[in-house]
């Protein structure tokens, strides 16, 4: 991942998380989030079976702040990025879901809250999985 050009963050093998903040999304949401992460199995085991996590893998996470994740598109051309967290609200639970997953046994790479940043991924499989969790407030 660059920004301005400099390397801010690179992984090997593991996951590509981008994080998507939403304006009810809190703490309790980000330690749920990254549990179901670092657990997901999404790796092939010896059979070619989805069947090993990151944990077991021993891989990385790159986690990347991605507002426009949270875009509702379901009217016009123009989406709307409304329910989008506020950046005082998204930053903290950014780096609160990159501190569970370190806690959890996951190196964590991360880019710059609110930069412009240039993400290259090699997606093998692919797999691209979309994980959401409620607020439980």
């Amino acid at each position: 991942m660059l920004v301005a050009g400099e390397v801010v963050g690179e992984i090997d093998r593991g996951l590509c998380v981008l994080l998507g903040v939403a304006e009810t999304d809190d703490a309790d949401a980000a330690d749920r989030l990254a549990g179901r992460i670092a657990r997901l199995r999404v790796f092939e085991n010896e059979d070619g079976k989805f069947d090993r996590s990151v944990l077991d893998l021993g891989g990385e996470a790159l986690v990347v702040s991605q507002f426009t994740l949270i875009a509702d598109s379901h009217k016009g051309t123009r989406p709307d990025f409304s329910k989008a967290a506020r950046p005082e609200l998204a930053e903290p639970l950014y780096e609160r879901l990159s501190r569970s997953l370190r806690d959890l046994g996951v190196p964590v790479q991360t880019g710059i809250f609110g930069a412009r940043m240039e993400v290259a991924l090699v997606n093998d499989g692919p797999v691209t999985i979309i994980l959401e969790v409620e607020s439980r407030s």
